[in-house]
């Protein structure tokens, strides 16, 4: 599906260099940059909606002597 966005000059002539450097093409580059940094704002995202979940008590947390002893650590 095409999407177009506007690019400040900075990164357009860094993608242009990227280009050139690799052979690949402007597109290819902006692809896999937009995925994986789509996986990281969804990781981000879903640690943030976490992380407030926690802060209004609506997320149990667990003590590091928790953890251990449910995995059997307890040593």
């Amino acid at each position: 599906m095409p999407t177009s966005i506007r690019l400040s000059r900075d990164i357009e002539e860094r993608l242009d260099l990227l280009a050139s450097q690799t052979g690949r093409t402007k597109s290819y580059h902006l692809r896999e940059s937009i995925e994986r940094g789509l996986d990281d704002v969804e990781d981000y995202n879903l640690a943030a909606h976490v992380l407030e979940r926690v802060r209004e008590g609506q997320e149990r947390v667990y003590t590091a002597e928790e953890v251990r002893n449910e995995l059997g650590f307890d040593g």
